[in-house]
């Protein structure tokens, strides 16, 4: 556990919070990568897969909302390397309600507080952009974004309280506020930082003591909370939910607050993976992969994900980037955001995905015109309906491909992938540049791929093998590189 700096009276900004996050499982060198290069912080990487843990000055919670490859957010507590659990049901779960009076919650708190008045800000001024644009723009056949998310199924092979209740629409909001901010968007930063700052040193008087909740009216409220567990390993004498409730039957104690599963304030992690035990305060109500997105389809990719598969492929400045497969558009949109120096090209057969992709760009468009409060130049990102098999790109003109093929599931078959995946490979090969082009292809199909793959191998090199899990499906992402070989148009596969 990260020692917070002393009292924040005097300095506010010396108050130092232990960040945990989830990421896409196999993804988390990556989201450690993102985060030494923006936060200059090194990372831990959980035994618990899709975890990481990094500490940073408070003042920085802005940035840290801002990470592309990071699902939910939350402040460590403490962590327990090895934590003994006994091996009778009561007297475990005895230890679990006896450790939340030795815990060190005060820092935790603060950091919890500073976020939610953060948050605050931004909801108030994302309210009224709002009003100021809604009179000026009406946006039509956008759609509406609530309701349209799913969640995401829990990890962990035992989770209590992991769907439990409908986020607040002010909720919703602040996450769209997190999640589209764009490279360029320093004015709102600074903003952000002198708020992290002014809240850290406006002094004790308004913070949350640790048995009540602050109001504007200055009396005391007492907060809602609930306790969620995940809990991994086949050594435990109890389920998650025992644990949850009995642990947060201890936290309602301790500090009077109140249980609501659905309308809480706190929400308070209790994280157990074999002898692993991390307790945590959660930093975001809704997963951060939810951004750019508006139109989604029956396999909307998480842009998290995208993310990861696009920085496995490091694109330099003027490559161009190709999604051939794009969907709904989540790899093409989030490479456009995150790096504009490229020149994204998205296209599929399906004339309704194609439509989706687009509304989403326009959606993004209309976003950083915003953002920008000035003639916006656009984005670098195209859309063309077209087929994958005869790709209307000239031979040898594409620098990176990255790509969700179908898994056979909820679009086409895997009988059908027996003939695509090598078509796709051989096209693929085509218009990618020999010697120096790269490409990022998931799929869940890997029998099918690996195949296909070896068919193909005059063209493409298996460089690395990332393992994923995608909506509970183990899938694979191959990072390929294009040899000197040049690719034959046409050609019997099998």
């Amino acid at each position: 556990m990260a020692e917070a700096a002393p009292a924040p009276d005097e300095e506010g900004a010396e108050l130092a919070a232990l960040i945990g996050a989830t990421v896409p499982t196999g993804f988390e060198q990556t989201a450690a990568a993102e985060v030494q290069e923006k936060l200059g912080s090194a990372s831990s990487i959980s035994r618990d897969r899709g975890k990481i843990y990094f500490e940073v000055p408070a003042r920085s919670l802005p940035q840290v909302h801002r990470l592309r490859s990071v699902d939910n957010l939350f402040v460590v507590v403490q962590e327990f390397k090895d934590y003994q659990f006994k091996e009778n049901k009561e007297d475990a779960l005895k230890d679990l309600e006896d450790l939340v009076k030795k815990l060190p919650w005060t820092d935790p708190l603060k950091v919890w507080e500073l976020n939610n008045s953060l948050k605050k800000k931004k909801t108030k001024r994302k309210k009224h952009n709002l009003q100021s644009t809604t009179s000026k723009e009406k946006l039509s056949g956008d759609g509406e974004e609530e309701g349209t998310d799913q969640k995401d199924t829990g990890k962990q092979e035992d989770c209590a309280q992991n769907t439990a209740g409908e986020e607040a629409a002010s909720g919703q909001d602040i996450e769209k506020i997190q999640e589209v901010a764009s490279q360029n968007d320093e004015e709102e930063e600074d903003n952000e930082q002198s708020d992290a700052k002014d809240e850290l040193q406006a002094g004790s008087g308004s913070e949350t003591k640790a048995g009540d909740g602050a109001t504007s009216e200055g009396e005391a409220k007492v907060l809602k909370f609930r306790v969620t567990c995940n809990r991994a390993g086949d050594k435990h004498c109890f389920t998650s939910n025992e644990a949850a409730r009995d642990f947060g039957g201890a936290v309602q104690e301790h500090f009077q607050w109140k249980a609501d599963m659905t309308n809480f304030d706190v929400e308070v992690l209790l994280n157990i993976h074999n002898n692993e035990v991390v307790v945590g305060i959660a930093l975001t109500e809704e997963s951060l992969h939810r951004r750019n997105i508006t139109h989604f389809g029956p396999t909307t990719l998480r842009s998290t994900l995208a993310y990861g598969m696009l920085r496995l492929c490091d694109p330099q400045p003027t490559d161009i980037i190709v999604d051939p497969m794009c969907g709904t558009g989540a790899i093409p949109i989030e490479g456009a955001t995150e790096w504009p120096s490229c020149y994204h090209i998205a296209g599929d057969n399906n004339p309704q995905a194609v439509k989706r992709a687009a509304n989403n760009i326009g959606s993004l468009l209309k976003k950083s015109e915003k953002q920008e409060s000035s003639t916006s130049s656009g984005i670098p990102l195209d859309i063309i309906q077209w087929d994958i098999c005869n790709l209307p790109l000239r031979t040898g003109s594409v620098d990176i491909i990255v790509t969700d093929m179908p898994f056979g599931k909820r679009i086409g078959s895997k009988k059908k992938n027996w003939d695509l995946y090598p078509s796709c490979l051989m096209e693929m090969g085509r218009i990618c540049t020999p010697g120096t082009g790269r490409a990022v292809l998931l799929t869940q199909d890997k029998k099918c791929f690996v195949k296909a793959l070896s068919r193909m191998g005059h063209i493409w090199r298996k460089s690395q093998t990332v393992w994923v899990n995608v909506g509970g499906l183990h899938a694979a992402v191959y990072l390929l590189k294009r040899t000197w070989e040049r690719a034959e148009e046409k050609r019997s596969f099998w």
